[in-house]
């Protein structure tokens, strides 16, 4: 399964109201690291598609999000379990680092 876009409007719905696990990619078109994180969240979403759901926020389209929870610089990864967030990466981590975080919460 590739990575989901979501929305202001849709992030109650696509990520609160989920059951397991969802990553949020908060991103923009024209961050380098963002780009750079991008194949290896599609990774990840394949690999990990039974696991994990991974869906990506752009930030300049949707200002409401990011700041409910606090981004200061993007790349962000949110983690939620079950709509509740447990977890946060900041940075263009490597894939094993996103990986380890996911299945701390498995």
């Amino acid at each position: 399964m590739a990575t989901k876009s979501i929305s202001d409007g849709s992030f109650q719905q696509d990520v609160l109201q989920s059951s397991g696990l969802t990553l949020v990619d908060f991103w923009a078109e024209w961050c380098g690291p963002c780009r750079a994180l991008g194949p290896k969240l599609e990774e990840i979403s394949t690999e990990l598609s039974e696991q994990v759901s991974i869906s990506k926020i752009n930030i300049d389209e949707n200002p409401e999000t990011p700041a409910k929870y606090q981004v200061r610089g993007i790349p962000t990864m949110i983690l939620f379990k079950d709509g509740e967030m447990v977890d946060t990466l900041v940075g263009n981590q490597t894939k094993d680092a996103i990986i380890q975080t996911i299945n701390k919460y498995l």
